[in-house]
């Protein structure tokens, strides 16, 4: 097939045929319109082209497709640095192990710290704060933002207070300006899960601002339901250099050296430094100071990505389409329903539609009728995380400390759900779980 020609051309056509087999085979099998999914992957021929592309050039771990992703983030989101990573659980962990880092000094966060945070959410936002011996501080939500209570910040902090990691839950923004000034007064490090948020805004300072740029350190998610795609994947992003440093040295096993994988002395001192008690001259691509993991993506996850971030302005509008048809519909049922309301201020990029059932019992037969119906439903994660198996050998008040009853935090796990707004869905698939909402409640 390729005889006579060059590579560049052989590349060409077979890049060509995945366009060809995208159209013929995989276009209308994205989405089948039976079951309406709560959330999902879109794609197009070119996020194939390029995963063939890096395959063809089998260089697997972190190349040029992985800088390029990493460009591509900081540009949309106006940041200065951003490290990509094998997802987005690891990029919380990593931030938060980057907070430990012995090169912030008495700032650095020491085994017996403590973290405020909340019950109500994914676990991968408590579980680095367990992972790395601090004690986390729960503190309640409120509905129907779904985001911490910050009139409970003050009643959580401690003279072991050193940082808050909060999520901005399901793209819907928490109260940035309140949790920034927080940190401020006390000079604490704001931490920004921003994995269901990305592109979601918030005016802060005057200015409409993306979150996870406000903060000191910030986290993606690329899991195939989150608002783009690398498949498994995620990042860390900051604008602070000296974190940038600390997260890409854990990030690479801890390593001292910045030389990317693959190129040796970029710096020109390989063999020339004095590191620790090493002899003089030790080879810098092996020394390691700190203790680090190897939490990288490949650059066949990139080149997925740096199609996807293409299309996320689109994805947004749809998202913000679907949540505003959803909210209009679903109006009438405001005597049974709480809605979710967008936090003051505040521009989201939904990545789902929250219902909290003023009734006990109601979300049962809601969700239970949604699915008979083939349509996806999920709770807010974990509800409140302390009431799960994993909190059975912790002790309250040792281990983590509550802040008052998390009243609300035990009403959504009792009472909230939540259905999908992705870019996939269409004004048919809307109406229809609108339908069936209403119906159930009937």
């Amino acid at each position: 097939m390729f005889k006579g020609k060059t590579e560049k051309e052989a590349r060409k056509e077979i890049l060509t045929m995945v366009s060809e087999y995208f159209e013929s085979y995989q276009k209308d099998r994205i989405r089948g319109r039976d079951r309406i999914p709560y959330s999902g992957r879109i794609f197009d021929d070119d996020e194939l082209a390029n995963l063939i592309e890096a395959s063809l050039e089998f260089w697997l771990t972190c190349d040029h497709f992985t800088e390029e992703f990493e460009q591509k983030m900081c540009t949309f989101l106006h940041i200065k640095y951003c490290s990509f990573v094998n997802s987005g659980s690891s990029a919380n962990l990593l931030a938060l192990m980057s907070l430990t880092s012995r090169l912030l000094g008495d700032r650095r966060i020491k085994p017996g710290d403590e973290v405020i945070t909340v019950a109500c959410g994914f676990p991968t936002t408590v579980s680095p704060i367990i992972h790395c011996g601090a004690v986390p501080v729960f503190v309640d939500v409120t509905i129907p933002q779904y985001n911490i209570d910050c009139s409970k910040l003050e009643e959580a902090l401690s003279g072991r207070t050193k940082a808050v990691f909060l999520a901005h839950t399901l793209g819907n923004p928490f109260d940035i300006e309140a949790v920034k000034a927080f940190c401020d007064r006390h000079n604490l490090w704001l931490i920004e899960d921003n994995c269901d948020a990305l592109g979601s805004r918030y005016m802060y300072g005057g200015e409409l601002v993306y979150t996870g740029t406000v903060g000191d350190i910030a986290t993606s998610s690329f899991y195939p339901s989150h608002h783009i795609t690398t498949g498994e994947g995620g990042a860390v992003y900051t604008n602070n250099p000296l974190l940038n440093k600390i997260v890409r040295s854990m990030r690479d096993w801890g390593r001292d050296c910045t030389c990317p994988p693959g190129k040796d002395d970029t710096c020109g001192h390989r063999f020339s430094g004095q590191f620790g008690s090493l002899p003089f001259g030790y080879d810098h691509k092996y020394v390691y100071s700190h203790f680090g993991f190897n939490l990288k993506a490949t650059d066949l996850q990139a080149a997925i990505g740096c199609s996807q971030i293409e299309k996320l302005p689109g994805f947004m509008e749809k998202r913000k389409h679907n949540y505003r048809r959803m909210f209009d519909n679903l109006r009438c049922t405001d005597d049974r329903l709480i809605l979710p309301v967008p936090a003051e201020g505040s521009d989201p990029d939904w990545f789902g539609f929250l219902i909290t059932c003023k009734k006990a019992g109601d979300r049962d037969r809601i969700v239970h009728r949604l699915e008979s119906h083939n349509i996806q439903t999920r709770v807010l994660f974990a509800g409140n995380i302390t009431r799960h198996p994993c909190f059975d050998g912790l002790q309250e008040g040792k281990d983590y400390r509550i802040i008052g009853n998390l009243k609300n935090t035990d009403r959504v796990m009792n009472d909230t759900f939540w259905i999908g707004v992705y870019p996939g869905l269409n004004d048919e698939d809307i109406d229809r779980m609108v339908k069936v909402i209403v119906e159930a409640l009937e």
